[in-house]
């Protein structure tokens, strides 16, 4: 779950960080009586991607008027392939100095990192290719979690000491935000130190773990809708977990861990997945349908089953492709490899009905997968 700026700093706020005043705006009239309200503001486009100001989504008004035009102007804009439908009136503020932090999950330790630099306000990427030693990189304890010593650490010999205490206790409640909201990233950019030395948080992304929607109620209907394609909407209407993508093997597995190792293993053997889709845990029994689906998809040149049964029968599984496939008879080849419960019968039953042997191993059968779909691409 993604939020856009509006729904994620006062989030911020409630963790005691600073964030300026601010009102949400969804067409130009609304958005002068905010500025009325707050004063000179900055009109701000709300949406769930970076780059707006690069993209004239951000503009500096002194006055409700000019709050007004400059929001009749961003409102209908598309950034980042999403349209612009509203506007954050925000109270301007006296940047001194602009600074970079975000907590992030840390692949390599298995555990949150927090991420400093003083070059704020930049394109994290940006900023590492004019300076690869700019960004701070700091793993630390899950269990201990972001205290004071290492937040200070993070911060210590970079002239700021004028507000030291106070960027500790951001970066600390950041973590504690971070925790709090079962976050995959929590960034802020930039975090600012004001003329009065302030610290005040000017922008926020927050994406949320998708599972831990039970529980996190009070949020979820805050975050931003997804961006789906025609088939992802139509896959999410059925319970099914789709991910449409520009390659040509089309995949069908069971289980999300399954189906991003099929996936990666056709990348492995030069080959190109068109989708994520995995029919594990209730949707399992959905297999006519999510076929029905995936094969709407034109780019598809060869399609790979990878079913590996436990609690799921894969009996059940591949009766379901197999009807579909013989309902919808596409032309191209399909590539089996089935393992776990009632294999048995899901091999026989794919052996009499299409007549197609499956492979033993999955290696054997992603290469087939691969092979047929780079044949059929180039013809």
């Amino acid at each position: 779950m993604n939020f856009e700026e509006h729904a994620a700093k006062p989030l911020l706020a409630k963790c005691g960080i600073k964030v300026p005043e601010s009102k949400l705006a969804h067409d130009p009239v609304e958005a002068g009586r905010a500025a009325e309200m707050i004063g000179p503001c900055v009109v701000k486009a709300q949406v769930p991607t970076g780059k707006r100001g690069k993209a004239g989504g951000i503009k500096l008004a002194a006055s409700a008027d000019e709050a007004s035009s400059h929001a009749e102007k961003i409102i209908g804009m598309e950034i980042g392939g999403w349209p612009v439908e509203k506007v954050l009136i925000e109270a301007q503020t006296k940047i001194d100095r602009e600074l970079y932090a975000a907590i992030v999950n840390d692949s390599a330790t298995k555990g949150p990192m927090l991420l400093f630099s003083q070059m704020g306000g930049m394109d994290v990427e940006e900023a590492a290719e004019k300076d690869p030693n700019a960004m701070r990189r700091v793993p630390f304890s899950i269990i201990d979690g972001l205290t004071e010593e290492v937040a200070r650490e993070a911060v210590a010999g970079l002239g700021l000491d004028a507000v030291e205490d106070q960027l500790v206790s951001t970066l600390v409640n950041l973590y504690k935000a971070y925790r709090a909201l079962d976050a995959e990233l929590l960034e802020i950019n930039p975090l600012v130190i004001t003329a009065d030395n302030q610290v005040v948080a000017l922008d926020c992304k927050l994406t949320v773990d998708d599972g831990a929607a039970p529980r996190q109620e009070a949020i979820v209907p805050l975050a931003a809708p997804e961006k789906r394609t025609e088939l992802e909407a139509k896959a999410a209407a059925e319970g099914l977990k789709y991910i449409e993508l520009g390659g040509s093997v089309g995949v069908i597995a069971n289980g999300a861990g399954l189906t991003m190792t099929t996936m990666d293993v056709i990348s492995h053997y030069g080959g190109q997945p068109a989708n994520f889709l995995e029919v594990g845990g209730e949707a399992y029994t959905k297999a006519k349908t999510a076929l029905s689906i995936l094969l709407e998809n034109p780019n598809i040149k060869s399609l790979l089953v990878n079913f590996c049964g436990a609690f799921a029968r894969t009996d059940v599984m591949a009766e379901g492709v197999v009807s579909a496939w013989q309902e919808l008879d596409p032309d191209i080849p399909i590539f089996f490899t089935i393992h776990g419960t009632g294999e048995d019968e899901a091999i026989a039953l794919v052996k009499e009905r299409l007549g197609v042997e499956p492979f033993d191993l999955m290696d054997d059968a992603v290469k087939a997968a691969v092979t047929a779909a780079n044949e059929r691409a180039s013809v």
